[in-house]
């Protein structure tokens, strides 16, 4: 009798976790990044320091700006290819424009309207034309990708001093802890997109649209208004995310970031927000984003090669996935 009361609290208790992870979806990527910060901090003898974090976290600005606009278009069940080629397209446009006298300041705003054009006219043809945001915005990285190369004439450009190149100013905190101005503008950024998605009615239509479009749409919300507006505001978001790369390499080079709509996709993932819609939030794409950091800077000071950091990121990525579709059977 003991026995069966045992296995049935032990199952409810089960229960009650998974139903706990699957409420709160950044629980599992916080408790892997905090192993990963012990595991790393064991191994090697130079990971746990100020300066190492600080570095990892500069390191992680811009594919985690990327991961922001990312994440509200994978929010809405879509995916957008072209993140990174859109924000590079930006440091291309920002740069040639000062160079060709320009005020900064006009210049700066002209390059982040720029590439929300870009995305918009992405959300438009998901949203009017109701193609598929895979296609769409794999078509329009091939696009940004050319119009970048054309425009760069295929060489990099120097980035003039000033405006361009403030948010890798550095200061420090308490006169120890070393940070940029690239860091405080993504926190900001972190900090407003997670106030929007979670305190008014657009956050809620976004999660709606994503969870269940045509429940969404008997509710009386415009889909496709609320699909032209989210990647109107993540191509806004890549356009900070070119301002943060300039600031990092004073240099606008046409095949930065080549990597980056994957690394952006991993960071997104991997911090629990789901591939299908409707579930996730910017909390957990920060801890994302730092979990790729914190792995590619602890295997590089143990001496592992890139290949097999690369395997490790996709190995965790495939997990990730394989236990959102696990969570979902479970609560349908």
């Amino acid at each position: 009798m003991s026995t069966a009361t045992t296995t049935v609290d032990t199952g409810s208790r089960g229960d009650a976790v998974r139903a706990l992870f699957a409420r709160n979806p950044v629980l599992g990527p916080t408790a892997a990044l905090l192993v990963a910060i012990v595991f790393f901090s064991l191994a090697t003898s130079t990971f746990a320091s100020i300066d190492n974090f600080s570095f990892i976290v500069q390191q992680s600005i811009v594919v985690g700006t990327l991961a922001l606009g990312q994440t509200l278009v994978i929010l809405t069940s879509g995916i957008d290819l072209a993140n990174a080629a859109i924000a590079v397209f930006g440091t291309l446009l920002m740069t040639r424009l000062v160079t060709g006298h320009l005020p900064s300041p006009i210049a700066l705003v002209v390059s982040i309207v720029a590439c929300a054009v870009v995305a918009t006219l992405s959300g438009l043809l998901v949203s009017r034309i109701k193609l598929p945001p895979f296609i769409v915005t794999l078509g329009m990285l091939a696009v940004m990708t050319a119009v970048t190369n054309l425009y760069s004439k295929g060489t990099t450009w120097p980035v003039p001093d000033g405006l361009l190149t403030w948010l890798g100013t550095s200061l420090y905190l308490f006169g120890r802890v070393q940070f940029t101005m690239g860091m405080v503008l993504a926190a900001v950024l972190f900090a407003a997109t997670w106030f929007v998605l979670a305190k008014t009615g657009w956050g809620r239509h976004v999660y709606a649209v994503g969870n269940e479009p045509e429940a969404a749409r008997l509710t009386g919300i415009h889909i496709d208004r609320t699909l032209v507006s989210v990647y109107a505001v993540a191509g806004i978001i890549y356009g900070f995310a070119a301002w943060m790369a300039l600031g990092r390499t004073p240099t606008a080079d046409p095949n930065a970031y080549q990597t980056g709509n994957l690394d952006s996709i991993t960071a997104v993932v991997i911090g629990g927000t789901s591939l299908f819609g409707g579930r996730g939030g910017v909390v957990g794409t920060i801890v994302g984003a730092l979990i790729v950091a914190v792995l590619r800077s602890g295997l590089t000071q143990m001496g592992i090669d890139s290949n097999y950091q690369n395997l490790a990121t996709g190995v965790l990525v495939i997990g990730a996935v394989a236990f959102d579709q696990a969570t979902r059977r479970r609560s349908s």
